[in-house]
């Protein structure tokens, strides 16, 4: 197999001036003038169709100008003339995937990979696109790679540590993120990944590094962030409590004036939906959908625990959180050209049929090896009428934990989708309680469908637990699952390096925290600390 021809043998066929313009069209690319390289490269083409190298650049164009189908088009062109340039590769599979043909982009990025061997940024792409994937055991070979060859290029290090934690290999995953930090030293992503280890104290001279960083005037905002986050973790480490909450505390600040969350027009939202969703037809298979079991509610609240568990057995493969649910409802949304849940009246039986099964269609590659899958998206809790209309035979599993411990965790947890509930501590509990109220409502209705499973209950009496958990799904008990522990499956949550231990008892924090975390006791109908 060929490595990409270097950059004299691109320009093959080309006289000096055209070479001269190609030059000058990929500098405009780089420097954000589209009309600049779009003249040279028209000018170049018109003289010499079909040329490979010039080809190449308009993809690239088109893909800045986030236009992956034009520059899937003049790239699949190119191969034509060099079948196996590297590069070309690689940017078409930039392009499949910005057209959400991911499947066909990490064949692209393979392809890539095999023709351009030293190329690092084809190993990084499709590294990080399987990682995505949750194909993590295979991105880590591609990232590894990467590192090979760009030991300079942190992000690659970064990512390799998130693959390494994904597949509980926490030593390995530390070191490649330290590997980052020593490149980059206010690294924020390198930094939430050894927070997010959250079985292995930070130690003292990475409690100095953090305030180091932080005192310093020039990071980027999403970087002090990160930091922010990991000094709240290194200060709870050592029992500094209020040293913790402070740091957290002006973290989430920082978040929040990124984007507010607006805990009133939430609220309006969800009773939209519990008006729109709550009367809607189930199909008359009552069956249809049983491969789905969905794990619903507050973040930080044991769903990663108990899709551990339904992942030991052997009937179930562990997806993780998917966008898959929210996606086709967005398809439709768009399709009807009414936002969820206003056209949820006018959609039928069949109608909910084919979203279900659109949704099963995209969840397909998740029950290649087991008949059923998880999907643990917190956040589908507010689909579940939805969700019972499209997926009648599916489970859905709610995991509450007492509101207090789950909120004080979500403050804890840096989320990156924004605007976000938990960066203040009574829109934390404002949110609490729409999803408590919202799936006692959903279940109420359909308590054959909806398990509400406590998060403390379990860990009391784990076998038992375990037992009705199993019998809710329709699964046979399994041994497996009282070693859910021992389970190899990519692990995509903060909760990676949790749930590779035995079940813990002593997990409730939010008591050492006192008067701090009155607004979320209140908020949340609870008494202020005494």
């Amino acid at each position: 197999m060929n490595a990409s021809p270097p950059t004299d043998q691109r320009m093959a066929g080309l006289t000096a001036d055209q070479v001269a313009r190609l030059q000058s069209a990929a500098r405009a690319i780089r420097d954000g003038k589209p009309d600049a390289a779009m003249r040279q490269l028209a000018g170049v083409l018109a003289e010499a169709p079909g040329h490979p190298e010039a080809l190449r650049l308009q993809g690239i164009l088109h893909n800045r100008q986030r236009r992956p189908d034009a520059a899937a088009t003049v790239l699949r062109q190119a191969l034509i003339a060099a079948p196996e340039d590297g590069l070309i590769w690689n940017d078409l599979g930039t392009a499949l995937a910005g057209s959400g043909n991911m499947d066909d982009a990490v064949e692209a990025w393979r392809q890539a990979c095999a023709h351009a061997p030293d190329f690092p940024m084809a190993w990084f792409n499709l590294g990080r696109n399987l990682q995505q994937l949750g194909a993590s055991a295979e991105a880590l070979a591609a990232l590894e790679r990467t590192r090979t060859l760009a030991k300079d290029l942190w992000p690659a290090h970064v990512l390799a540590g998130d693959a390494l934690a994904h597949l509980g290999r926490f030593d390995e995953s530390a070191s490649a993120y330290r590997a980052a930090l020593a490149l980059h030293p206010a690294c924020g992503d390198a930094w939430r990944g050894l927070a997010n280890i959250k079985t292995v104290p930070l130690a003292d001279n990475d409690l100095a590094a953090l305030e180091r960083q932080l005192a310093r005037g020039d990071l980027a905002e999403p970087d002090r962030i990160a930091l922010g986050f990991a000094l709240g973790k290194a200060r709870e480490d050592r029992g500094d409590h209020p040293q913790a909450f402070a740091a957290l505390a002006a973290a989430n600040a920082r978040m929040h004036a990124l984007a507010s969350w607006r805990r009133e027009d939430f609220r309006r939202h969800v009773e939209q939906v519990l008006a729109g969703t709550r009367a809607l037809p189930v199909g008359a298979d009552a069956d249809f959908g049983h491969e789905a079991i969905f794990i619903v509610g507050m973040p930080r609240s044991g769903s990663t625990l108990f899709e551990q568990i339904l992942a030991a057995h052997p009937q179930v493969e562990g997806a993780s959180e998917l966008p898959d649910l929210e996606a086709v409802l967005d398809d439709e949304s768009a399709r009807r050209g009414q936002p969820f849940p206003h056209w949820c009246a006018q959609a039928g039986a069949s109608d909910w049929r084919r979203l279900g099964q659109a949704y099963l269609d995209r969840t397909a590659r998740w029950r290649r090896h087991a008949p059923r899958h998880t999907d643990k998206m917190p956040g589908n809790w507010l689909y579940v009428g939805a969700l019972r209309a499209m997926l009648p035979g599916a489970r859905v599993i709610d995991a509450r934990r007492d509101p207090l411990e789950a909120g004080w965790s979500c403050f804890k947890q840096q989320f990156y989708r924004l605007p976000h509930f938990a960066c203040d501590l009574a829109d934390i509990a404002a949110y609490a309680r729409d999803c408590m109220a919202a799936m006692d409502a959903w279940q109420a209705l359909a308590p054959q469908a909806i398990r509400i499973q406590s998060y403390e209950a379990l860990l009391a009496a784990p076998e038992a637990g375990i037992r009705a958990l199993l019998a809710f799904c329709g699964l046979p008990f399994d041994e497996a699952c009282l070693d859910f522990h021992r389970a190899t499956r990519s692990v995509r949550t903060a909760s990676a390096a949790q749930v590779r231990q035995s079940i813990r008892r002593d997990t409730a924090r939010a008591a050492h925290y006192g008067a701090l975390l009155d607004p979320l006791r209140i908020g949340l109908g609870q008494p202020a600390f005494a």
